[in-house]
C-alpha cells in the first residue's frame, strides 16, 4: 500500500495578509487617533440623562439650562439639547466603518439615554460649606432639638436608657447628646445639674449634653463631683455659677473642655461616619466642608480613603484647640485616597462662642444682658499670630466669627496680611465662618478684601426669634445680611452651609431659608413676607452658593460645582422643580438620585 506524503498547509498569501491586516489595523490605528484626539473615548461607562422640558440646571453661565448631560466615566463629556446628542451619538456610534467593525463596539460599549420623569430636575451635586461630619452621627444617639422643656429633656433622656439595656442596667455608663435650646424653653433660663437629680433614674448618672451651637455643656451632678476643684476663671470660657458661686452644671465654650467625656473609639468614630454618610447621600449631598477635626478624625478619614471607603468628597479643615501654632499636626492632602476624594488643606479656628448662648463677641454689651460682651476664646495678638504662620505656611485660614467684635478683629488681621504682607487673596482664599453679626462697615471690608464670607441661612431663621432683642435695632441691621454680602463680593460668592448638627442635615433647608427668609411652618417674626426680606437670595444665587460657590472655597471650581464637560460627574436628581415651584412646597421634595463620580451613590437613575 502506497503512502502519501503529508504536505504542510499552505500559509495566507502575502496579498490576503495585507487584506486581513488592514481590515483590523486601519480601524484600530483610526480609534486609537480619534481617542487621543478626544473625539471618542475608549471605555465602556458612559450613559446620557435627558429631560423633555429642559430641567437640569447646570449652574454653567455658558449654559445654564440644558436638555441632556452624558457621563463618560466619572466626568460629564457633554451638556447641550437632545437634538445635539442624537447627533453626537450618529457621529460617534453610526458611522460607517465604526458600525461595520463590531471590535469597536467592545472599546467603548452601548451608550444608553434616560429620561426623568415630568417635572423632576437635575442639578449639579450640593455641597454643604460648613457642617460636622462626626459630631453629628454623635449628636443622633440622643437628640433633643424637638424638646420644648426642660422636663421633655428628662423624659427623651429617660426613654433613651430603657431603650439601651446596658446603660439601664450601669448608672456608670456615661449619656451623651445633644440639641438642646433653652431659647425654645418656657423657662428661657440655662438648665442645671440639679435639674436631672429630680428624677431617680437619672440621679447619680455621668450625663453630658451638649447645647444646640456646640457651644455649652449641660451636666449632671455626678460629672461634677468627677470633676472635683474647678477653677475660678477660664481664659476664653465660662463656667456658670449661682449667686453663691456653686458652679451650676453648664460650661460655655473654652470651659467645655474641662467635662472629661471620654474619648471616641475607632468603632464610634465609623458609626458616626457612617451614619452622617447615608443621611447626608439621601439629600443630595456630594460634598462637604468638615468644619474642624482633630488629627486623630483626621488619621481616621484618611485610612478610610485609602480603603475607598468615603463615598462623596470631604473638605476638611484641620484645628487643635491651642494657641499655639499646631500646623504641623495636621496632614496635608489634596485629592487622597483610592477614589481622590479627601482633601486637607485649610485649618479652623475659632474667635468667639456663639449668639444663643450669649458668647458671641461683641463691641458693645447684649441688649438683653447688659453684664456681658460675649467671649472671646483667644486673644487679638494670638489669633495674629496663628493666622499668620498658617498663611505663612500654605494652609488656607477659616475662622469662625459670630459677632461684631469677633469679625472685626479677624478682619484686622486678614486686612494687615493682604495689605502690609501682600497675601495673595486668589490664592489664599482666606474665609470667616458664619460672619454672623458685622458692622456695615465691616460688610464692606469684607467685600473689599475679597474675604469668603461662608454663611448658613438656617441661622437666620432659627435665630430670627430672638437675635433682635438680644443685639437691638441697630445691630441687627449687619445681622445675617446674605444679599448684601454677596452684592459686595467682587467674585460673587457665597458659599452656603448648614453647621450641621447645629441645624438639619437637609441643604434645601437652607435653600428655603436663603429665598424665603421663613421658617419651615411658614412664618417669622415680620409675618408671612420673611424676616429682612432685602437680605433674601434668589434660587439662582441660593443654588449657585450650594454648589459652584462651595467649589470655589475649597479650591475646586475647576472639577465641581457645575455641570460643565470635563467636570466630575456628581449631580443630583430631584423629583420636582426647586427652581420654580412655590416656596411653600419645596420641602416635600425627593432626592430620586445622587450620583458622585457618575456612580449611583443612592437612590437610582430613571430607566433606559
Amino acid at each position: 500500500m502506497s503512502k502519501e506524503k503529508t504536505r504542510p498547509s499552505p500559509g495566507p498569501s502575502p496579498f490576503s495578509w495585507k487584506i486581513i491586516s488592514a481590515s483590523v489595523l486601519l480601524p484600530l490605528l483610526a480609534l486609537v487617533g480619534l481617542w487621543i484626539s478626544g473625539r471618542i473615548p475608549l471605555s465602556s461607562k458612559e450613559y446620557s440623562i435627558c429631560s423633555k422640558s429642559g430641567n437640569i440646571y447646570t449652574v454653567d453661565e455658558a449654559r445654564p439650562q440644558v436638555e441632556c448631560i452624558s457621563v463618560q466615566d466619572s466626568h460629564i463629556s457633554y451638556t447641550g439639547s437632545l437634538q445635539g446628542l442624537r447627533e453626537r451619538l450618529q457621529w460617534r456610534y453610526n458611522n460607517f466603518w465604526l458600525s461595520s467593525w463590531p471590535m469597536s463596539r467592545l472599546f467603548y460599549g452601548f451608550p444608553r439615554i434616560s429620561y426623568i420623569p415630568s417635572g423632576a430636575i437635575v442639578v449639579p451635586g450640593l455641597a454643604d460649606a460648613h457642617a460636622h461630619i462626626m459630631i453629628n452621627g454623635f449628636k443622633m444617639q440622643l437628640e433633643l432639638d424637638a424638646c420644648t422643656s426642660i422636663a421633655e429633656v428628662i423624659d427623651t433622656i429617660k426613654t433613651y436608657i430603657r431603650s439601651h439595656p446596658d446603660i439601664h442596667h450601669n448608672s456608670s455608663r456615661w449619656i451623651q447628646g445633644g440639641g438642646w435650646d433653652q431659647t425654645k424653653w418656657p423657662e428661657k433660663r440655662f438648665p442645671k445639674a440639679a435639674d436631672f437629680d429630680k428624677d431617680p433614674l437619672l440621679k447619680g448618672r455621668p450625663i453630658a449634653l451638649q447645647r444646640v451651637d456646640e457651644h455649652a455643656t449641660w451636666v449632671s451632678s455626678r460629672v461634677l463631683e468627677i470633676m472635683g476643684d474647678l477653677p475660678t476663671d477660664v481664659e476664653g470660657g465660662s463656667i456658670i455659677r449661682d449667686s453663691s458661686g456653686v458652679p451650676t452644671g453648664v460650661f460655655l465654650d473654652n470651659a467645655m473642655s474641662l467635662v472629661p467625656t471620654p474619648q471616641w473609639t475607632d468603632e464610634q468614630m465609623a458609626t458616626f461616619f457612617e451614619t452622617t454618610m447615608k443621611v447626608a447621600l439621601s439629600h443630595g449631598l456630594t460634598s462637604i466642608h468638615d468644619a474642624g477635626s482633630s488629627p486623630e478624625i483626621i488619621k481616621f478619614m484618611k485610612s478610610l480613603a485609602e480603603a475607598g471607603k468615603i463615598p462623596m468628597r470631604l473638605y476638611v479643615m484641620g484645628h487643635v484647640p491651642s494657641d499655639t501654632y499646631w500646623g504641623s499636626k495636621i496632614p496635608r492632602l489634596v485629592n487622597y485616597g483610592k477614589h481622590g476624594r479627601l482633601t486637607v488643606r485649610s485649618i479652623k479656628l475659632v474667635s468667639d462662642g456663639a449668639l444663643g448662648s450669649w458668647g458671641a463677641a461683641l463691641l458693645e454689651p447684649y441688649t438683653d444682658k447688659p453684664d456681658s460682651s460675649g467671649i472671646m476664646r483667644s486673644t487679638p495678638r494670638v489669633m495674629s499670630d496663628l493666622v499668620t504662620q498658617f498663611w505663612k505656611d500654605g494652609w488656607q485660614v477659616n475662622v469662625h466669627c459670630i459677632g461684631d467684635r469677633a469679625n472685626h478683629v479677624i478682619l484686622d488681621i486678614f486686612e494687615d496680611l493682604i495689605g502690609v504682607s501682600n497675601a495673595s487673596v486668589s490664592e489664599w482664599r482666606p474665609r470667616i465662618e458664619h460672619a454672623q453679626i458685622m458692622t456695615l462697615e465691616d460688610l464692606e471690608r469684607t467685600s473689599r478684601l475679597r474675604v469668603i464670607a461662608s454663611v448658613q441661612p438656617t441661622h437666620a431663621t432659627s435665630d430670627m426669634w430672638y437675635a433682635e432683642s438680644r443685639l437691638g435695632p441697630k445691630r441687627i441691621k449687619g445681622a445675617y445680611a446674605y444679599r448684601t454680602l454677596l452684592n459686595g463680593s467682587q467674585k460673587h460668592i457665597l458659599p452656603l452651609g448648614s453647621d450641621f448638627p447645629v441645624e438639619g442635615v437637609n441643604p434645601l433647608l437652607g435653600f428655603y431659608a436663603a429665598i424665603s427668609r421663613l421658617s419651615i411652618d411658614g412664618t417669622s417674626p415680620h409675618g408671612r413676607g420673611g424676616w429682612y426680606p432685602s437680605e433674601a437670595l434668589t434660587r439662582a444665587q441660593a443654588l449657585k452658593g450650594m454648589t459652584l460657590d462651595a467649589a470655589y472655597a475649597s479650591f475646586s471650581e475647576n472639577e465641581t460645582g457645575s455641570l460643565t464637560p470635563g467636570k466630575k460627574a456628581d449631580f443630583v436628581v430631584f423629583d420636582v422643580d426647586i427652581m420654580q415651584m412655590p416656596v411653600e412646597s419645596i420641602l416635600g421634595t425627593k432626592v430620586l438620585a445622587t450620583v458622585v463620580d457618575g456612580e449611583v451613590a443612592y437612590g437610582a437613575l430613571p430607566p433606559v
